[in-house]
């Protein structure tokens, strides 16, 4: 019997280490049944294959990307009907933030092993209902996922995706440079080829909560239980949704606000200038060319064409941490 089915991809920058590792410890686990797919558009026909077997868990096994089409593809391909058995991520993308919401981090295959005892016991007490976030642009087929950047963030994002990860520097000391180099340019205003751009001004709807304008620093909206550096998301105003909303103004003292409060787990708490925390079921951006991050993925937000966030029903995920 198939007690966990793992779907991989070999392309994806963390599995080029750590892949002969698991497949051998697949070989040596036959209750395990590993799929590996070149491209993200394989992920559909991989699902369809692995409800034939039934696994008890569903492991995702690649980059943010990854993690973004799978949940795309289980919740609009319905391939294991009503009762879709729940999904764990193991700690293999470069951000890593829902492996890390479900208790996941360090080495990718000890994860695995957890993942595979935990298969072999009650998982009742380990399984935790997460809403996706539904984004769509008008067209026909919505993108789901967890974690959303935009304003600065998305600009920050890119920048290190595309200066800083080149380098060839640890996931860790990426992050850090990138976010110095926020600070330094939203402190002094210096802008410059190597330095994160000036974000776009957007405009943002939050259902019941009226509108933000202007330009931000950071923008977060997640069904994610953490928010910000450990912080937990606040319910904003007792406004109930399962869309988390962050957005902090283009200012270094809204910045510093935001960061102290979500270090204390103070975020949201009370109201701070500068800093908007918010919880709604339908979330619109508008801009001129203004983009979003969905779990790796980029989404542009044009004039006419708002990005429109709403919610799925709970989708099942297993975590690690009792």
């Amino acid at each position: 019997m198939t007690s966990v089915a793992l779907l991989s991809n070999p392309k994806s920058t963390g599995n080029r280490a750590i892949l002969p590792r698991v497949r051998a410890y697949c070989a040596a686990h036959p209750d395990i049944f590993h799929y590996e797919v070149e491209h993200v558009d394989q992920i559909g026909e991989a699902l369809r294959s692995i409800a034939c077997v039934a696994p008890k868990v569903l492991v995702i096994n690649g980059g943010d990307g990854t993690v973004q089409a799978a949940l795309t593809e289980l919740h609009l391909g319905h391939y294991f009907g009503a009762s879709p058995p729940p999904v764990a991520v193991l700690p293999n993308g470069k951000t890593n933030l829902i492996a890390l919401d479900l208790g996941a981090h360090g080495d990718p295959l000890a994860a695995l092993e957890r993942i595979v005892d935990l298969a072999k016991s009650d998982m009742a007490p380990h399984i935790v209902g997460r809403e996706l976030i539904s984004l769509t642009t008008g067209q026909s087929r919505p993108v789901l996922g967890m974690f959303l950047g935009g304003a600065g963030l998305a600009d920050t994002i890119l920048y290190c995706r595309d200066k800083i990860y080149p380098l060839g520097l640890p996931n860790g000391i990426s992050h850090v440079i990138a976010a110095f180099a926020v600070l330094f340019s939203l402190l002094f205003g210096i802008r410059g080829r190597f330095l994160p751009p000036r974000p776009s001004p957007i405009s943002v709807s939050v259902m019941r909560e009226g509108e933000l304008k202007g330009r931000f620093a950071l923008l977060i909206v997640t069904t994610l239980e953490k928010l910000l550096l450990g912080g937990k998301a606040a319910v904003g105003n007792g406004v109930q949704g399962q869309l988390k909303l962050m957005a902090v103004d283009q200012s270094p003292l809204a910045l510093a606000r935001a960061i102290a409060a979500s270090i204390l787990g103070r975020l949201g708490d009370q109201h701070m200038t500068g800093v908007h925390v918010e919880r709604g079921d339908t979330i619109r951006i508008e801009g001129d060319r203004s983009s979003v991050i969905l779990d790796g993925e980029i989404f542009v937000a044009k004039a006419g064409r708002p990005i429109v966030l709403t919610t799925t029903p709970p989708v099942p995920f297993l975590r690690l941490a009792a």
